[in-house]
């Protein structure tokens, strides 16, 4: 059986090497850095197949003294929004929102969970996310869990590399509020961005807050 798992994972882990660092500029992040007047809080997303039921994408939203999005080896961008290593600084409402509907389309929907946290846990949560390094494709899941058991209180997530089995167990713990985000825009978004053609050629950011 463990033979057969390596076999079935090899192509996974072949496809998975060479992960790209992203490392915005200094200023750019702090420009970008946003305080959410919200309690602090832990939040995974999670993207499944509609078709199949599938779990195909995970990530966090950490709102702490400021509100950070760790989107592992994930294809979300948007120009306002500088990068370091799959940690996105500056989620603002907006693009709180954008992000989901990014992945809500005719083929996917977006399961929300959120859980209140303390200000020391979504910190030291931010803390461990910045220092992860970039994750490679199809281990998104496996560092989001990887990030998540060594905090005080989710000891019972285990390390895997399904975003169902993440989900689950997330939604296990006390506290956690769950929201499900369906969206029937078509299957092709590469072109979503909340910003016009004009603004991107001025360079002029959109109002974020």
């Amino acid at each position: 059986m463990r033979r057969l798992l390596i076999i079935l994972f090899l192509p996974l882990f072949l496809a998975a090497c060479g992960a790209e660092p992203v490392w915005a500029p200094d200023d750019a992040v702090a420009r970008a850095v946003y305080s959410s007047k919200e309690s602090p809080s832990i939040t995974l997303f999670t993207v499944i197949n509609v078709e199949t039921g599938a779990g195909e994408h995970s990530a966090l939203i950490i709102n702490g003294t400021q509100r950070v999005l760790f989107d592992p080896a994930g294809s979300w961008y948007h120009p306002y929004v500088p990068e370091r290593n799959d940690v996105h600084y500056g989620i603002t409402d907006q693009m709180y929102t954008f992000y989901i509907d990014y992945h809500a389309r005719v083929t996917y929907w977006v399961l929300e969970q959120t859980i209140p946290v303390s200000l020391e846990v979504a910190e030291a949560l931010r803390a461990e996310v910045e220092a992860y390094g970039a994750v490679p494709k199809a281990f998104c899941s496996n560092s989001v869990s990887n990030v998540l058991s060594g905090l005080p209180g989710f000891e019972s997530i285990n390390t895997t590399m399904f975003p169902k089995t993440l989900s689950r167990a997330f939604g296990n713990l006390p506290g956690v509020i769950s929201s499900e985000h369906y969206d029937g825009d078509p299957d092709d978004n590469s072109g979503v961005l909340m910003v016009t053609p004009a603004e991107l050629r001025a360079g002029v950011a959109p109002t974020l807050g």
